[in-house]
């Protein structure tokens, strides 16, 4: 009897434990996959983000740029004034965007294109109501919108690294 007992329950202690198992394993794949889930889709956002900020960041420096060769040619109209402010403020929402969403290493380029977007817009509305500051002028306001350049390389270098796109330099 005894013997007929332990046969009993190590049969049905070991399905027990086998299903146990078998449970263990299922939800170890749930949560694997659950997990990769999460890491597509935290790519899909930056990615997003990554593009409409290169886009917005290279659409205001345009507008700068374009902003100082109206200011050059012909004076200011309004319309001017609202496509440069329309460029500085998409700007403003996508790097607004990207500080929740990008790490550190690629936030620092994008702050380095925002500071110096910031710089000359404030440099060319001085210079738009004549109201300089000691050494700006409409020829170093151009070079400093030239400089933007090189950050935004390096700005999409960093974006482009931490997507997997390429190796880091």
């Amino acid at each position: 009897m005894i013997i007929a007992v332990t046969g009993v329950a190590g049969t049905l202690g070991g399905s027990f434990l086998t299903q146990r198992a078998s449970e263990r394993a299922r939800r170890r794949e749930m949560e694997l996959l659950r997990d990769q889930e999460q890491a597509r889709e935290n790519l899909l956002i930056r990615r997003t983000c990554y593009r409409e900020l290169n886009r917005d960041a290279r659409q205001f420096t345009t507008a700068l740029n374009r902003h100082l060769h109206v200011m050059r040619e012909r004076g200011v109209e309004e319309a001017d004034s609202e496509a440069l402010d329309e460029a500085k403020a998409a700007h403003r929402d996508r790097y607004s965007e990207a500080q929740m969403i990008a790490p550190d290493e690629v936030l620092a380029r994008a702050s380095e294109v925002n500071q110096a977007l910031s710089k000359v817009y404030g440099q060319v509305k001085r210079l738009e109501r004549q109201e300089p500051e000691p050494g700006e002028t409409a020829a170093a306001a151009v070079r400093a919108q030239a400089e933007i350049w090189d950050m935004l390389r390096a700005m999409r270098t960093a974006m482009r690294h931490d997507l997997g796109v390429t190796a880091q330099e």
